[in-house]
């Protein structure tokens, strides 16, 4: 018998999740998140009224922000953008000639493929991720992988791979996509955090952000400088002599407008909760979950739930239910988020006949 999640983490995330309407039997937060009420209010006035660009400068500059706040890190830390896939070339394209890039074994491909032909020799090592840390060697120059897994939901050691990468000077490089929303993620530990905000931040496609440590910063070229990468970006419109930005900003691209209108509030919302709360809910209801199925509980909670299905015959049958899931690398996955509760837990393992 499935026992409630503690009122007080409900209580704690009451104002979250009251941003959320028809959540139910939604699974797929890993895929696209839920637009907030709030959101879709600001999308619907923005469509319907006379664009600004002043107000768009200013919900570019408050997502920054919020983003920030979300991930421990200082405003001029961080970078927009729109594809985080668009961000790592950056990185790709400061390696030194012949470098050393390792990565997880089936790592979502954003990650990887702008290391693989960066060209000049660089080579893109893997190993599982459970020994991505060990894995780590003298010539290792930069270690990319996913705090949180696409594929599996597996959640990264962070701890034992950064002091492996420390230990041989490599660079660590962390997509936080999976992960920025549903746990608490220190930007700080790492030289570069790339997040795509679609997903467990429920902001519109195309608002992506870029977190840099100052001395990675510094070893980078904006080679993909625009006019927003401008010191004032109102002045470096035209030619070629703008002054660009001293922070992380000169990694900015133009913004995708639109979506950061709807994107502000959602961010709003998610730097104001309580995410270690978030966290507990999230990560409950995965384990309750786990538990009708028969899974193993994995080494680190969290909030993805996999398992093997290469007909596709269970993801039919939560489909069939009226559960939006997802198939990924021959599994059925699954995700909760602070919209869903033990209701949703109940749809989709009845579905499966559990």
């Amino acid at each position: 018998m499935l026992t409630a999640t503690p009122a007080a983490n409900l209580d704690a995330l009451a104002g979250l999740r009251a941003q959320f309407t028809d959540a139910s039997g939604y699974l797929a937060a890993c895929t696209a998140g839920l637009p907030t009420r709030a959101t879709r209010d600001a999308v619907i006035a923005d469509v319907t009224g006379r664009p600004d660009v002043a107000d768009y400068s200013r919900a570019v500059e408050a997502s920054r922000a919020h983003f920030a706040a979300l991930v421990g890190v200082a405003t001029d830390r961080v970078a927009i953008g729109s594809q985080t896939s668009v961000q790592v070339s950056i990185l790709a394209g400061a390696r030194p000639d012949g470098a050393e890039v390792l990565v997880p074994e089936h790592e979502f491909s954003s990650l990887v493929l702008p290391f693989v032909h960066a060209g000049r020799g660089i080579r893109v090592r893997s190993a599982p991720l459970a020994d991505l840390a060990d894995a780590v060697r003298p010539e290792t120059a930069l270690v990319a992988f996913s705090l949180v897994q696409s594929a599996s939901g597996e959640v990264a050691d962070l701890d034992a791979i950064c002091a492996a990468a420390a230990r041989v000077g490599a660079r660590t490089v962390c997509d936080g996509t999976q992960a920025v929303g549903w746990m608490p993620v220190d930007a700080a530990r790492v030289d570069a955090l790339l997040c795509h905000a679609y997903k467990w931040l429920c902001c519109p496609r195309g608002v992506a952000f870029l977190t840099l440590s100052s001395d990675y910063a510094r070893a980078l070229s904006p080679i993909q400088a625009g006019w927003y990468a401008g010191a004032d970006p109102w002045s470096s419109c035209y030619g070629g002599d703008a002054d660009l930005a001293g922070c992380a900003r000169r990694f900015d691209v133009s913004p995708a407008w639109q979506a950061f209108v709807g994107a502000e509030p959602a961010l709003a919302a998610f730097a104001a909760a309580p995410i270690a709360e978030v966290q507990a809910h999230v990560t409950s209801l995965a384990a309750r979950f786990r538990a009708r199925l028969g899974l193993d509980e994995p080494h680190r909670p969290s909030a993805i739930v996999t398992w093997p299905d290469a007909t596709g015959c269970d993801l039919a049958r939560l489909t069939a239910a009226g559960v939006v899931a997802s198939g990924r690398n021959g599994s059925a996955r699954v995700a909760f988020h602070v919209f869903n509760d033990l209701a949703d837990v109940d749809l989709a393992a009845s579905a499966l006949g559990r």
